[in-house]
């Protein structure tokens, strides 16, 4: 007779620290006041990762915050804090001081929470994370995160490098040994539980999240009617080409998704044109030749757009293209290339290759052609794609496979 299969039971987790129960560290942890505040931009990568120390960083610190997120643009808490003077920044870099040459500590001190990868683009996303004053610094004892790879020596877990850093602001580091004793029985116990494992790695089977419940991602439903996909096409000289300056916009197409409103705009070339460039933009040289003044397709593209419109586009390519001619949109332009990358939980690759991917049919769409107009027609059917996912999750609240 067959042995009826028995589903596993779910391990009872902590609510504070959310580890198992077997592997708290609570009872490690003493809350230190602090006269500075600490606030951590935890990557949602990393808030999934089980042997993170941020939360022990935010939990042992009575003026902490802790907010997930890849971009912070729009943000109330975070954008009032840059705004703010006596905030900092603890990341490496140029122009990084160590803790001790400060004549006197920050009033907020931002530390972002990831990979170094997603340290960096995180970085790369929040420009204004970058014009803040910089902490950096060179541990004075290697790191004891035995069960994580780091990098190099250098480098240590977000927890240990809070410690190092109010250490040599607030006391000494025996005012924060609550944070190091947590952080140490964490990694004693994960190392005790994985030599005393007999049978393979526990997986923890759940179900991922729908990708719009991720703090991380815009609110598309609630955009919709201001939503803007847009691609710009550039005159664009090799790179041992002799003829100066960077890539200019040369032909920009728009489309307004909720109703199938396009806009589409060519700039006459302010350098001499690429030899190429009519072949890469899939439009003809002459075309291209006698395109309208930066200030006409400027006031053409501006009556076009309505109060709250907002921008979004395949990474920042064509929104770099138009600040470089001194227009700015009202609001953060939002990366649908990021949307994708969570929704399909890999690198997306092209737009074109997203939306076949979603199921979207680019092809339906009549906005102008050329390549900007493919790239438009196909941001158009991953949002619609995404929005209909969306739509459909909430009235029904089926699990997301």
């Amino acid at each position: 007779m067959p042995v009826p299969f028995e589903a596993p039971t779910a391990r009872p987790n902590c609510p504070r620290c959310r580890r198992p129960a077997s592997a708290c560290w609570c009872a490690n942890l003493t809350p230190v006041e602090t006269a500075t505040r600490v606030v951590l931009l935890q990557h949602p990568r990393e808030s999934r990762v089980a042997i993170g120390t941020a939360r022990i960083a935010h939990l042992g610190l009575s003026r902490s915050e802790l907010h997930e997120g890849i971009e912070f643009a729009g943000h109330p808490r975070i954008e009032a804090l840059l705004a703010r003077p006596g905030t900092a920044l603890l990341f490496p870099g140029d122009g990084a001081v160590a803790p001790d040459a400060l004549d006197r500590p920050p009033e907020t001190l931002l530390i972002i929470d990831g990979t170094w990868p997603q340290a960096r683009k995180m970085m790369a996303l929040n420009p204004a994370l970058a014009k803040l004053p910089r902490i950096g610094f060179m541990p004075r004892k290697p790191g004891n995160y035995r069960i994580r790879r780091e990098p190099d020596l250098h480098c240590v877990a977000t927890v240990e490098a809070v410690v190092e850093v109010l250490a040599a602001w607030e006391g000494g580091e025996d005012r924060f040994a609550p944070l190091l004793r947590a952080f140490e029985a964490m990694v004693d116990r994960q190392i005790a539980a994985t030599a005393a494992r007999t049978g393979p790695p526990r997986r923890r089977l759940k179900g991922a999240d729908p990708w719009w419940e991720s703090s991380a991602m815009p609110d598309l439903l609630g955009l919709w009617p201001h939503l803007v996909v847009v691609a710009g096409e550039a005159n664009a000289h090799r790179r041992d080409s002799p003829v100066p300056g960077s890539p200019e916009l040369l032909h920009w197409v728009a489309m307004r998704p909720a109703t199938g409103e396009t806009f589409e705009a060519f700039l006459a070339p302010r350098r001499p044109l690429a030899p190429r460039a009519h072949q890469h933009l899939g439009v003809p040289r002459e075309t291209l030749l006698t395109g309208r003044s930066v200030a006409e397709a400027r006031l053409a593209w501006t009556s076009f757009l309505r109060s709250g419109d907002r921008l979004a586009g395949w990474g920042d390519f064509a929104a770099r293209l138009w600040a470089q001619e001194d227009w700015h949109p009202e609001q953060t332009s939002i990366d649908l290339r990021i949307v994708a990358a969570h929704r399909l939980k890999r690198r997306p690759g092209t737009a074109s290759a997203v939306a076949a991917a979603l199921g979207g049919h680019p092809e339906d769409q009549q906005p102008p052609g050329g390549r900007a107009g493919a790239a438009v027609r196909a941001l158009a059917a991953i949002v619609q794609r995404l929005m209909e996912e969306k739509r459909s999750g909430i009235e029904h609240s089926s699990p997301w496979p």
